[in-house]
């Protein structure tokens, strides 16, 4: 799922009216302008909604997939392998290829350490790599992640659905604080609301913490046995009906509140279908690869996109068939780019440092005993039952 999510973005980055490391013209191929601007409405709110549910998938897989009795270390060390390579590889392709000549080294640091979305400048928080800019979200996610769960296992199963309907309408208080009492100056023709309105409501991390806190009690939902079953048509309106919400919906309401809920109802539904294995055309080997690669390929973008389209075709429009065809090499490349942070960055770098080596001498643990006979799972447990092992999902 989190592959068509990405590709949203890259609809959104691929289409922009002005390109931002070379603002003399466009990234959009198509020179009919009636087909540039038609699909710049469509797809104005894409970059904006493949986030939010960035954010809201990784609470819930995280939760999913928590080891019981691991280290505090052991999971922060994986959290920080898992983002931190592929950044850092994108990071450096950035500057090489273009930002070193206009960005000082009071923007670069921050991008570096991904602490930039902290600091209200807009041209701080989307600098080096642009997409870069979520992982702020993320890191404080994962970093919060082990107390929060502590609070979201203390819930009673009766009462989840309570906190899940709290942390929705949470994401439309912050949209009410923005519009209300967030400056609405200065404005940027980039953006519909002000530079600080925007840092608030949008980048800055704190306030994308109710998606990542609604993902995490959709997990226990879940997990809990308590998510009615929902076909796929009903799911595919409602996420149809969430976008079409996100086009009319003036900002900052249509960043995150009116797609919250369709996106949490998309998620859950979809794993427990999968609990209860029936097929959703989403676990064949083709979408798993496209999922193990999305990461790679929403980072990727800033740079294929943003510098690799005018540095080898300029800034050139094109008759329609001719630019679908740049949009489709923009598709290939940036998905191939995606691939080879994968293969060659994410997953050895997992392996290499994801886990501590183990010291030579040392003893390895003793297996415990097999039960003479096998033992059922406690019904009364699902949550523990679960998140013990049997959830089929990947962090």
């Amino acid at each position: 799922m989190r592959f068509f999510a990405a590709l949203l973005v890259f609809f959104i980055h691929a289409l922009q009216p002005i390109g931002p490391v070379d603002p003399t013209g466009p990234v959009n191929p198509f020179a009919d302008q009636d087909i540039a601007q038609g699909l710049l409405e469509f797809f104005a709110p894409a970059g904006y909604l493949g986030v939010s549910f960035f954010f809201l998938l990784s609470g819930f897989v995280i939760t999913w997939s928590v080891k019981p009795g691991e280290r505090l270390t052991a999971y922060w060390r994986r959290r920080v392998v898992k983002i931190f390579p592929n950044h850092i590889v994108m990071w450096a392709a950035a500057m090489i290829l273009f930002a070193s000549a206009y960005t000082p080294v009071s923007t670069w640091l921050p991008n570096l350490f991904l602490v930039n979305s902290w600091i209200n400048k807009f041209d701080v928080q989307m600098s080096v790599n642009a997409p870069a800019w979520s992982l702020c979200a993320e890191l404080l996610f994962y970093l919060a992640f082990p107390l929060l769960l502590l609070g979201v296992r203390r819930i009673r199963a009766s009462r989840l659905w309570w906190w899940a309907a709290g942390a929705a309408l949470s994401t439309v208080g912050v949209a009410l604080v923005t519009t209300y009492l967030i400056p609405d100056t200065p404005r940027s023709p980039m953006i519909p609301i002000s530079t600080t309105q925007m840092w608030f409501n949008y980048t800055f991390p704190p306030m994308r913490m109710f998606e990542f806190l609604l993902g995490m009690l959709l997990a226990r939902i879940v997990m809990a046995g308590r998510w009615p079953r929902i076909g796929v048509v009903p799911v595919l309106g409602l996420l149809a009906a969430g976008y079409a919400a996100a086009m009319y919906a003036p900002a900052p309401y249509n960043f995150v509140s009116v797609t919250v809920v369709p996106f949490g109802v998309a998620i859950a539904a979809a794993a427990s279908a999968d609990v209860r294995g029936v097929k959703t055309y989403l676990d064949g080997p083709v979408m798993q690869w496209l999922g193990n690669v999305s990461f790679g390929f929403y980072l990727c973008q800033g740079v294929v996109i943003f510098w690799g389209r005018q540095a080898l075709l300029g800034n050139g429009t094109y008759s329609t068939p001719v630019a679908v065809l740049v949009m489709a090499g923009m598709f290939v490349a940036t998905l191939l780019a995606g691939w080879f942070l994968y293969a060659c960055v994410e997953t050895p770098a997992m392996k290499l440092w994801s886990r501590p080596r183990k010291r030579a001498g040392a003893v390895p643990p003793v297996p415990a005993a097999a039960p003479a006979e096998p033992v059922a799972a406690p019904a009364a447990e699902p949550v523990a039952t679960v998140s013990a092992g049997g959830a089929p999902a990947r962090p």
